[in-house]
């Protein structure tokens, strides 16, 4: 039996964490351990200036054991296998979010950071997302998402990578399969709406409209567009193997004063 770590940044009562928590039953002992509020495009950040502070749930009546923290994704995560199991979790899973996290934007998402945070710490980690942006039915994802990571388990995750999948918002029936994918690019037009406030200062929020051109077919994002759950392998090891080797035939002198 699987022991399974669930987080997300969607916050301890969105119903996204509940249904993947429930359909993750089936595989093993679940912990739940999530932000107490809404962390989304948290990042990879983690709390440092003030102190954490958790809570035992009462998880929708469901038995499950769940925390919640005043904090973001990846403390949740961090705390969760240092204070509450001890490292004893076999999968770290994250999700389901509310919206893709595709291409570049996994950059941003406190759900992909705290897939991340559990592979920094050895643990097969995946992130889930629901291409939703309204109110939407986690009941047939999370079954999608509990049989993927079953799979995926026992295909085997590397401990230095993320799965990061991506499922479409539409009728079982309508799914086409799964495409393994590379990230894609997303990119956002005029990312700030400028406001004035009573006083005639400015004030700007951070909108945009989003500008996806991305059209190669092994993209998450042409998946998604074609029917498909993508399923992206991501490393955490950012380094430019290719880069890195081309800088060392050359001689790098000490700059002088």
């Amino acid at each position: 039996m699987l022991r399974i770590l669930v987080s997300n940044d969607d916050g301890i009562n969105s119903s996204g964490i509940y249904k993947l928590a429930k359909a993750l039953c089936k595989l093993g002992k679940i912990l739940v351990v999530s932000p107490e509020s809404e962390r989304s495009a948290s990042g990879h950040s983690i709390t440092m200036h003030k102190p954490l502070r958790s809570n035992k749930v009462d998880f929708y009546d469901s038995g499950i054991e769940a925390w919640s923290i005043n904090g973001t994704p990846s403390d949740c995560v961090k705390f969760a296998l240092e204070v509450l199991a001890k490292g004893q979790i076999d999968l770290v899973v994250s999700g389901i979010n509310r919206g893709p996290n595709m291409g570049t934007d996994v950059l941003y998402s406190g759900t992909v950071s705290a897939a991340i945070e559990g592979a920094i710490y050895g643990k097969p980690s995946i992130a889930f997302s629901l291409c939703c942006d309204e109110e939407c039915d986690f009941e047939l994802p999370a079954m999608l998402a509990a049989d993927i990571c079953k799979s995926l388990y026992e295909f085997g995750i590397d401990k230095d990578t993320v799965m990061n999948v991506n499922i479409p918002y539409i009728p079982y029936e309508d799914i086409k399969g799964i495409r393994i994918t590379r990230l894609g690019v997303r990119k956002y037009k005029n990312s700030f709406i400028e406001r004035i406030d009573p006083r005639g200062k400015n004030y700007y929020w951070l909108a945009g409209e989003l500008d996806e051109t991305e059209t190669d077919e092994d993209t998450d994002i042409k998946a998604i567009k074609d029917n498909y759950i993508s399923i992206t392998p991501i490393k955490i090891d950012l380094t430019s193997e290719s880069l890195l080797n081309k800088m060392k035939e050359v001689t790098w002198n000490l700059p002088k004063k």
